[in-house]
């Protein structure tokens, strides 16, 4: 299994196929798996290069210590890195959720090193709002009011000892407790996946993120990562390089902030997949790598992210 080592990272990648290098992120509570599990790992490594990797604080890639670089700078100079230590010039860039996140970041910064930016289901600031996904009882309403007006209350070290409480409390769950509650409450991001009729098998490439994690180490990337509302409108209109935005119909948290990427960005493609959510990958491979691979082929052929 091939690691790339520096300083304290030790970052787990796979390295595939032939062809124009592309370099691949995943979501939270996800790794490279996103990708390959869902097939579109082998679509793409017919033709192209495909390294995909566990980001920090997820998979089997390790911080071995302090400072963790749980954020989105840190996070898009690991590509950098990456691609510096396979002697890889340029590269394309697939990116899904909250490494999509980073992956703008880096888009941001060093679209010339980009062949192109795929960014799926995400968003250019990393602290974004969540919008109701079903009607909420009364009772749950004031549940989570309760709960923000506490933490809004606390101060900065009541605040860790709550992170660290609910760390703890989150790190001593099984699997199968886990699985359960995610099913009987999906929530925003896997609510489309638990209505799907092949939910099941859906859910048993969920189940296997979730065994290949240290859960303290994503849960404490959750408390580090998403503080940045700012979606860096300049810096988006600064991206030279062509750039597919896709997601899903029901992606209810990112349908604005793609829309933002889309208006923004100057070379741009932007794709609404109808019935789906959040997994895009899992939810219908299928369109994903037919969308992803027309993109790829638009670019090859023209240069730009439309033809």
């Amino acid at each position: 299994m091939p690691y790339f080592e520096k300083g304290n990272l030790r970052m787990y990648y796979e390295d595939v196929g032939k062809g124009d290098p592309i370099i691949t992120n995943h979501g939270l509570m996800e790794d490279g798996t996103y990708w390959s599990e869902t097939g579109v790992t082998a679509a793409l490594s017919k033709k192209y290069r495909v390294i995909s990797i566990d980001m920090r604080g997820h998979g089997r890639t390790v911080v071995k210590e302090e400072p963790y670089g749980y954020d989105a700078d840190t996070m898009a100079q690991d590509f950098d890195d990456l691609a510096d230590f396979l002697g890889i010039d340029k590269f394309h860039l697939l990116t899904h959720a909250t490494g999509g996140m980073a992956g703008a970041r880096y888009t941001m910064k060093r679209s010339d090193r980009l062949l192109s930016a795929m960014l799926t289901d995400t968003s250019s600031n990393t602290q974004v709002e969540t919008p109701d996904y079903r009607e909420f009882t009364e009772e749950e309403k004031k549940e989570s009011t309760q709960r923000a007006e506490m933490f809004e209350k606390a101060s900065e070290e009541e605040r860790e000892k709550l992170r660290e409480a609910w760390i703890d409390m989150d790190s001593k769950m099984t699997i199968e407790d886990r699985m359960a509650a995610i099913k009987q409450e999906p929530g925003p991001f896997l609510f489309k996946m638990a209505e799907h009729p092949e939910s099941d098998k859906m859910f048993k490439i969920y189940e296997g993120f979730l065994r290949r994690q240290d859960r303290r180490a994503v849960l404490t990337f959750m408390t580090n990562f998403y503080t940045d509302p700012d979606p860096r409108i300049e810096e988006l209109r600064q991206i030279k390089c062509p750039t597919l935005v896709l997601l899903g119909e029901f992606d209810v948290v990112f349908l604005k902030p793609s829309e933002i990427m889309a208006k923004e960005i100057p070379d741009v493609r932007h794709v609404v997949m109808s019935g789906l959510g959040h997994m895009t990958a899992i939810e219908d491979p299928k369109r994903t790598i037919a969308e992803i691979l027309d993109f790829l082929e638009t670019v090859e052929q023209t240069g730009r992210a439309n033809r």
